[in-house]
């Protein structure tokens, strides 16, 4: 039989779109997780949970006009909870489809979250507690995440691994608070995306021209960023903080009507403008790996260099410039820091990259996975303060933890067996 493959796209679809079966790691993985996950809701937010007691939630700041609060019994709500995430895992591992593993796995995942939040609310020595603060802290601590996950998406999508995500984003703060001291918060931004495309610039170079090991090139390059802002920062940043570290914060700009919607309006459009490039960053990824001529030739170098080459594709090239725009991405996620906190300081990332990286492997190289990935773990850090406030029974050591158990057991439990780009980590020569 002869297929004739006359355009890259049809490269691409014949090597990328086809969808393999459910993998039986994956179908035990994935059921078994969904499975404790709903055990472990019954048991400790039910069995154990405050009984008697009524979860008090309200959308929006104490004090804010036209607030809607509501009332619900926390035990009963884990209960339903806890039996629907178990129903799930079930209906999971008897009729398994790949279509559907993110669905259901999101389902499964703000069905804990919800009774998580009714069981603090229970717990909370306040009149009510605000869903949409909570939310609100989770957005604004996803946003590097997400954008570290896009960069990484980016890269791993041309099969070149980018470990070095966290170096891009430490090198992007640090160009941000510079510039951003010294001209504004304008030149802070694009400072911060040509650090970070630099940095993606000396990963494409020893990765795709001098085949150097990817993995430990990553590695190599986040030691490298860190010791190479750590002494610009002690050389003459920190003596001249004033003039050198003392970068603008970034208001929040209401969008008209938008802005103004119930609940909505507050979590989403009134914001920053850094937040707002995060949105279309993410529709712009999105279009870009999937509904472009662009995005089918980075797949089909991705999947399989050899036959992209063989029709015209220029692999090498593809590589370049994906690779370097996704540091530009990760970053301008290192510039979210600096217009946060208002000032540069070593090691400001503090192992973001890393989680986005993971993000990135828990969305399967896919740019809307990899956003509910790095919301889930953004969640896991908003909660730290949820739990510290409501919850100070729980050790304090366990709270500060939960970014990162959240990442191991997302990648470890949930995930199981993934495959990424058929090329992912394969240099490329041309014969």
């Amino acid at each position: 039989m002869t297929i004739e493959l006359t355009t890259p796209e049809d490269l691409t679809v014949e090597h990328a779109v086809t969808r393999a079966p459910v993998s039986r790691a994956q179908r035990l993985s994935g059921g078994i997780s969904l499975f404790v996950l709903g055990l472990l809701t019954v048991w400790r937010f039910g069995l154990e949970g405050h009984h008697h007691q009524d979860a008090k939630l309200q959308l929006g700041a104490t004090g804010a006009a036209h607030v809607p609060h509501f009332t619900l019994p926390a035990a009963p709500v884990a209960y339903v909870a806890g039996g629907l995430t178990i129903l799930l895992g079930l209906i999971w591992l008897v009729v398994p489809r790949r279509r559907l593993f993110g669905v259901v796995m999101g389902v499964g995942i703000l069905l804990f979250v919800f009774a998580l939040i009714c069981w603090l609310a229970s717990a909370s020595s306040f009149a009510f507690v605000d869903v949409v603060g909570l939310l609100t802290s989770s957005i604004g601590l996803a946003v590097p995440l997400i954008l570290g996950a896009l960069a990484g998406v980016m890269c791993e999508r041309s099969a070149v691994i980018n470990v070095a995500i966290e170096g891009q984003m430490l090198a992007g703060a640090w160009a941000a608070a510079l510039l951003g001291s010294l001209v504004g918060a304008t030149a802070g931004l694009v400072s911060g995306a040509l650090a970070g495309a630099l940095m993606g610039w000396i990963l494409a170079v020893f990765a795709i021209r001098y085949l150097v090991n990817q993995v430990v090139l990553g590695v190599v390059l986040n030691v490298f960023a860190a010791g190479l802002t750590g002494f610009a920062y002690d050389a003459f940043m920190q003596p001249h903080a004033e003039s050198l570290n003392q970068p603008p914060l970034m208001d929040p700009h209401k969008i008209p009507l938008l802005g103004d919607i119930p609940v909505v309006g507050p979590l989403l459009f009134d914001t920053t403008v850094l937040v707002y490039i995060t949105y279309v960053l993410i529709v712009l990824v999105d279009i870009w790996l999937f509904r472009t001529r662009w995005g089918l030739r980075t797949r089909a170098v991705g999947e399989h260099p050899k036959a992209a080459d063989t029709v015209g594709i220029k692999v090498l090239a593809m590589r370049y410039r994906n690779v370097i725009l996704g540091g530009a991405i990760a970053g301008l996620g290192g510039s979210y820091f600096i217009f946060s906190v208002g000032q540069f300081q070593k090691n400001i990332t503090s192992g973001q990259g890393f989680i986005a990286l993971a993000a990135v492997i828990f969305g399967r190289w896919s740019p809307r996975g990899a956003v509910g990935a790095a919301l889930l773990f953004g969640f896991a850090s908003a909660l730290q303060v949820t739990l510290s406030i409501n919850a100070p029974s729980i050790p304090s050591n366990v709270v500060a933890m939960l970014p990162y158990l959240a990442t191991i057991l997302a990648v470890a439990g949930l995930v199981g067996k993934v495959r990424a780009p058929a090329a992912d980590g394969e240099p490329y020569v041309k014969g």
